[in-house]
């Protein structure tokens, strides 16, 4: 078992019983990875996530009371809470997804999504990075009409967007360039003004839609 200095400690939130146990299983099978906590609604994981301080929040979208995951998820934001949170959602409607976007999550994943897929979020998200599925990337960013023919990305811009897809903080992406961080900071505003994207998660999703990056 990892050590718990050393693991991410991830809050699960679905209102589904089952769903829940299911995501606990995948999780916990992996070194590295604990469940500190279980919700079925959103105030039960704010209030949760104030005692367990998790690293990530793995978080459904509709939930049956309450406030949605999308309300949560700024509830937590505005507390202080430093928890990276997926968005675990069984609906693709670009309305619903795009919405997303603003509420300030940095991961994006289909319920149906292989289990490899789930760890890859939280890893990437615990590491400060943005994760989009592929299977909800074009969905998520088809509301948005760019002209990246005429906006591409420089080479420089690319690496960036490509690092912080792996998961990569803006300092680990500043270390892996031999740049300093506002520098990296620099291409990265460059790139979302370019991509018409408002935050880095909405930067890269739009940059695996247009497949300027892998």
């Amino acid at each position: 078992m990892a050590d718990r200095q050393e693991s991410i400690g991830c809050l699960v939130v679905d209102d589904h019983p089952a769903v829940r146990a299911g995501l606990r299983l995948i999780l916990e099978r992996e070194h590295g990875l604990r469940v500190v906590g279980e919700a079925a609604n959103g105030e039960a994981a704010i209030e949760l996530a104030g005692r367990r301080r998790p690293d990530v929040v793995v978080m459904d979208i509709q939930m049956g009371q309450g406030i949605d995951g999308f309300e949560t998820t700024r509830r937590l934001l505005a507390a202080g809470h430093q928890a990276g949170v997926v968005l675990f959602t069984g609906y693709g409607e670009r309305s619903t997804l795009s919405d997303g976007l603003g509420c300030g999550a940095r991961g994006f994943l289909v319920k149906d999504a292989e289990p490899a897929e789930l760890v890859r979020a939280v890893r990437t998200v615990a590491a400060g990075g943005a994760y989009v599925d592929p299977a909800v990337g074009g969905e998520l960013m088809a509301w948005r009409d760019s002209d990246l023919g005429a906006n591409g990305l420089s080479g420089r811009e690319h690496e960036v967007l490509s690092l912080l897809a792996d998961g990569l903080s803006t300092a680990g992406v500043a270390g892996r360039l031999f740049l300093a961080q506002e520098t990296v900071r620099t291409h990265l505003r460059s790139a979302m003004r370019k991509l018409q994207a408002q935050t880095r998660v909405e930067a890269v999703a739009v940059a695996i839609r247009e497949r300027l990056i892998g």
